[in-house]
């Protein structure tokens, strides 16, 4: 059985290959991700999980939008790790659909990965 790290860590190398398809190659393997990326992803998938039907697209933004929020992130157009600045920091409603894709890759999976 998977844990929520194994399905975290499949989750971020599923959405670092969306990226470089979309042009982007800022993300890092799971490996050298930095341990607030991976928390992250962590918490996602556990939250997922503690769903029954797992988070919708949107809710799944929002539970990342407020764990941001309160490590201190706020809008910026591109993302800067040390002023936490994320161009992605804004209601789901504002995200381009691209973005809006990566939070239903993150459910999909989690779904067909849960225990």
């Amino acid at each position: 059985m998977l844990t929520p790290e194994d399905i975290a860590r499949v989750c971020h190398e599923a959405n670092r290959a969306y990226c470089l398809a979309l042009g982007d190659a800022s993300q890092m393997p799971w490996a050298m991700a930095p341990k607030w990326q991976r928390d992250s992803a962590i918490d996602g998938v556990k939250k997922h999980i503690a769903t029954r039907n797992g988070l919708s697209p949107s809710a799944s933004h929002d539970a990342w939008f407020e764990e941001k929020l309160k490590a201190g992130w706020k809008y910026g157009p591109i993302k800067d790790e040390d002023k936490k600045e994320h161009p992605c920091f804004v209601p789901y409603d504002v995200l381009p659909e691209e973005q809006k894709r990566k939070d239903v890759l993150f459910g999909a999976i989690v779904k067909a990965l849960r225990p």
